[in-house]
């Protein structure tokens, strides 16, 4: 007899402008704390972390932190084939970085291709706004981008914690739900999904809410 460790791993990748909030954002939600010193990604960081969906399956994420300078994107882009899932993250309090979200969401289409990507807008430093910073995108101007290209948003607080739990755990039910209608399928070659892996029930072993574990690449 054996028993699953975990059912399903799925490959989520972040993408977004630099210093718009995306290593905070999965240091909060791996580590369960935030970072007050946060150094650029430098080519990509490697994160990971079970959960589980509504019906009590476990998935593991393996969670991409991709950096947002130029002179980084013909390394990050190697990453985006292997991903089922995206983050597209944005700083609310900087319009620019709202503005560039059609690319990375087009870039990270392009590259995902012949699979079908599910997507999560998703802004961040909702705290800075709420002590008072300057608001610089509108949730109600994001929301109705994300509605028009079938997206799901939120605004979360890699400071306090606001939403980010959500934020991915959105996104991982949704490939789920697709695993479970049909339209996703485990396949050779592909990282996206994967069956996950069993142990012996005769082993003693402690199920892991959060395992984080990191790499810089390049």
């Amino acid at each position: 007899m054996v028993e699953p460790i975990f059912d399903y791993q799925f490959r989520l990748i972040l993408i977004g402008d630099s210093t718009v909030g995306k290593s905070s954002l999965l240091k909060y939600f791996t580590d369960g704390k935030f970072a007050e010193i946060s150094d650029p990604t430098v080519g990509v960081d490697f994160f990971a972390r079970l959960i589980e969906v509504k019906d009590g399956t476990r998935i593991k994420l393996q969670l991409w932190d991709t950096a947002g300078q130029e002179r980084f994107r013909s390394i990050t882009k190697s990453y985006y084939r292997n991903s089922v899932g995206a983050l597209l993250v944005y700083d609310i309090c900087n319009r620019a970085s709202f503005d560039n979200i059609p690319a990375w969401m087009s870039e990270a289409r392009r590259h995902i291709e012949p699979h079908r990507p599910v997507f999560a807008l998703v802004g961040c430093k909702l705290d800075l706004v709420n002590n008072g910073g300057q608001r610089e995108v509108s949730k109600e101007e994001a929301k109705t981008f994300a509605d028009q290209n079938g997206l799901f948003h939120i605004e979360t607080s890699a400071k306090n914690g606001l939403n980010v739990e959500e934020a991915f755990s959105s996104v991982t039910q949704e490939v789920y739900n697709r695993i479970q209608s049909g339209e996703y399928k485990v396949e050779d070659g592909w990282d996206g999904i994967k069956t996950g892996y069993s142990r012996p029930t005769n082993l003693s072993y402690n199920f892991i809410e959060a395992e984080p574990a990191k790499f810089s690449c390049c």
